[in-house]
């Protein structure tokens, strides 16, 4: 069993050396292709095995950016700019809720002054969240190709 294992073993290696191509060298490209005219401007590579990994395509121009990176662009922007709006009229809303710091007391909180003052801390809180909110949105966009509309 050892013996046929081994011979076996033999076997594969041997056709892995003899099944190579044969590589030739082209310029900068690398192939077992080659046309007869072409045979004089290559060079046979003879040094083991070669493995070509093909290199990503670059633009022609610098920043070109492809259509469907594009199209990501513009749904981030639109995404960006309706939580955008969103967030500048709930600032409003708050605001106007707010009145200064001093919204009108609701219900309870005429006789209950302590959860007057909570809601108002609450309002002033919920201010500052929505503004760094609204900051940070825009911070997004200008981030974009094209950088900030507003």
């Amino acid at each position: 069993m050892k013996k046929f294992v081994l011979s076996l073993l033999v076997l594969s290696a041997a056709t892995c050396v003899f099944g190579q191509d044969k590589v030739y060298r082209c310029g900068n490209e690398y192939t077992n292709n080659v046309p007869r005219e072409r045979l004089s401007q290559c060079t046979l590579i003879t040094t083991g095995n070669v493995t070509v990994v093909p290199a990503t395509k670059v633009p022609s121009t610098p920043g070109t950016r492809s259509d469907p990176q594009r199209g990501n662009d513009a749904d981030a922007r639109f995404i960006l700019e309706t939580e955008l709006k969103k967030a500048e009229a709930r600032q409003s809303d708050l605001l106007k809720e707010f009145n200064n710091g001093a919204p009108e007391k609701l219900g309870a909180e005429a006789r209950n002054n302590q959860k007057y003052l909570d809601r108002v801390a609450d309002l002033k809180a919920a201010i500052q969240r929505n503004e760094a909110d609204i900051a940070s949105i825009r911070r997004e966009i200008a981030r974009l190709p094209g950088g900030a509309t507003r």
